[in-house]
């Protein structure tokens, strides 16, 4: 059905950034004040739009590009521990989160995280919002660390498979079209957070995509498409 998750879903795996957390923000203005310190005219309106949802490899990747050159060995672990810093300072969990993930909890739905973030950063911003208590460590995967980044898929396979279901049985919340196309690459239903006056990707629509505008929507769209077990 159009516009619908498809049914019979057993495992539900979030994005990070913008999703749970609310750090895609400030994570890409500093991404666009390192560019500008290396000599590129990147504001952070226009790095909001370029580096939103990407894994630092290949953020790096596109700087070393438009500056023509390399940019110095350690300069993406360097970037990362600036993130881990930013992060530790003060992030807010994304409005809605936390109540979604425990509505998740009580009904025993499995839940795992699947991000461009480092597990570092993950660590600092689940750390000090206290996310930690409902994301235990081996839940949580980083596509950037697997050196799969998303667009590839590898990451919500991984936790796919790891929790022993299939593709078709996952539902990925997303927000980037980055990772909404790692979604769709895996064959998993995608839940897309977007305000209705953003574009939705240039590949929508999807079989088993939906858009929500807030995450207290996220809920009776699983509670019509998870499996009987958990209903």
């Amino acid at each position: 059905m159009k516009d619908a998750l498809r049914p019979g879903l057993k495992l539900v795996i979030f994005d990070c950034d913008g999703v749970l957390i609310d750090s895609e923000g400030p994570s890409c203005r500093a991404t666009a004040g390192f560019a500008r310190s290396l000599g590129l005219n990147i504001s952070d309106e226009e790095g909001m739009a370029r580096f939103s949802g990407k894994a630092l490899p290949n953020v790096v990747k596109e700087l070393e590009v438009e500056l023509g050159h390399p940019l110095p060995p350690g300069t993406n672990t360097k970037m990362r521990d600036n993130l881990v810093r930013l992060m530790q300072e003060g992030v807010e969990p994304v409005e809605g989160a936390i109540p979604l993930l425990e509505a998740l909890a009580a009904r025993h739905v499995p839940v795992r995280v699947g991000s461009n973030s480092s597990m570092a950063e993950m660590d600092a911003k689940f750390g000090f919002t206290g996310m930690n208590r409902l994301l235990p460590e081996e839940r949580i995967h980083s596509a950037a660390d697997m050196g799969t980044p998303k667009p590839d898929p590898a990451v919500y396979l991984h936790g796919a498979e790891v929790e022993g279901v299939r593709p078709e049985e996952t539902v990925v919340v997303e927000d980037s079209d980055t990772g909404a196309d790692a979604a769709r690459r895996a064959g998993m239903s995608c839940i897309l957070l977007r305000p209705a006056s953003h574009p939705l990707p240039a590949f929508w629509p999807v079989e088993g995509f939906v858009r929500v505008e807030h995450l207290d929507e996220v809920m009776p769209l699983l509670e019509a498409a998870l499996a009987p077990a958990f209903k």
